[in-house]
């Protein structure tokens, strides 16, 4: 009975640790520092309750802690509590870069969604109305000129190598010599990168074809073998990724891959900026000093958006009217360039004497339809 009285005693009077004024800094804490100021079972049973005290603030941002949960199945488990800090380094440039590869890979693996052609039903209908609304001196020309259609469709190989073998010459010579082509190769459906290839450049002019035309279809034909162009690629490819691939070939410019993108793939948001009646349209429309250099189409013709290839068929139209040479009625029958817009081509695939070197695939021309 002595000694239980003494134990109670000695327990009464054991001075208690006095409650910290400041919160411990939670970097300190660990499982041993708990492990050592954790009362004994014989304190807790004969310690005198206390109320708990409100929580102190800790001024950390939510964002910035990262709480690791106890493992409820083990009863000394504590939970540790980790700050990060407040100004966290600088990543490395290495980091960065790495970083920044993988959202941009991110961004190309996502998918992408893909206009609906203006063959589709309703589209140039739609078009329309939004261009009536989005620029008012549309209103007028929409008014006063025929719609466009876009009801012709061919295989992208077909219409790229149809469009190099029209370019440079007239509509009636094109179609003549692209009769020959096609009965060369076995009729419209054997137009493949393997019957063009198998066509040598001497059987190409014996039909009228130029060798540098020839060397065309067989720089097309080749990146299809190869797999760097295929039919599926470029109807599922987006508009400058299709640029990019397109300009690419040998013989094909800018020009010719917005022609291409309109009136083959019926593309609704092409813009031509190198097209020069396109140019002189937007000049009319606008009522501006001088022809609008292709940097300025842009910002101009903005408003168009998502129906540029629309507004440029009218553009094509308004400048045929006030007198101007248009390309839009060759292009629609034949894909054939206009005489200025041949040389801008021209200059775009071969910047060196580029007038002699059409000088003589137009008499080479010549001699072989003779």
């Amino acid at each position: 009975m002595g000694e239980q009285t003494q134990v109670q005693t000695q327990t009464q009077t054991q001075p208690q640790t006095p409650t910290p004024t400041q919160p411990p800094h939670h970097d300190s804490i660990d499982d041993t520092t708990i492990a050592e100021v954790s009362p004994t079972p014989t304190q807790l049973t004969n310690a005198p309750s206390q109320t708990s005290s409100p929580p102190s603030k800790i001024p950390f941002r939510p964002r910035k802690i990262r709480k690791l949960s106890p493992d409820t199945s083990d009863p000394n488990s504590s939970q540790q509590i980790v700050a990060l800090p407040d100004n966290p380094k600088p990543l490395p440039a290495a980091a960065k870069s790495a970083k920044s590869k993988a959202v941009q890979q991110r961004a190309l693996s996502a998918p992408k969604i893909a206009a609906r052609p203006l063959s589709c039903e309703g589209e140039v209908e739609a078009a329309i109305r939004h261009l009536r609304n989005a620029d008012p001196l549309l209103a007028p020309l929409i008014d006063l000129h025929q719609r466009p259609t876009f009801d012709t469709f061919q295989t992208p190989f077909l219409a790229l190598t149809r469009s190099i073998l029209y370019q440079q010459l007239a509509y009636k010579a094109g179609n003549s010599i692209y009769t020959r082509f096609v009965s060369l190769c076995g009729g419209e459906a054997c137009v493949v990168p393997e019957t063009v290839l198998a066509q040598t450049p001497q059987q190409l002019r014996q039909i009228g074809v130029s060798g540098r035309k020839a060397s065309y279809l067989h720089d097309l034909a080749r990146k299809y073998q190869n797999g760097i162009l295929s039919d599926a690629a470029i109807v599922n490819m987006d508009d400058k990724s299709l640029f990019t691939m397109l300009t690419m070939v040998n013989g094909i410019g800018s020009w010719s891959v917005h022609m291409f993108m309109i009136f083959s793939l019926h593309r609704p948001d092409v813009l031509p900026i190198n097209d020069l009646s396109m140019r002189k349209g937007v000049q009319l429309l606008y009522n501006l000093d001088e022809l609008p250099r292709p940097s300025q189409m842009e910002h101009l013709c903005e408003k168009w958006r998502p129906y540029r290839s629309v507004a440029a068929c009218y553009m094509w139209r308004f400048s045929e009217s006030k007198g101007a040479p248009s390309s839009a009625a060759a292009v629609a029958a034949g894909a054939t360039l206009p005489p200025q817009q041949q040389q801008e081509e021209q200059q775009q695939q071969h910047p060196q004497h580029p007038q002699q070197q059409q000088l003589m695939d137009s008499l080479s021309s010549l001699i072989n339809i003779g």
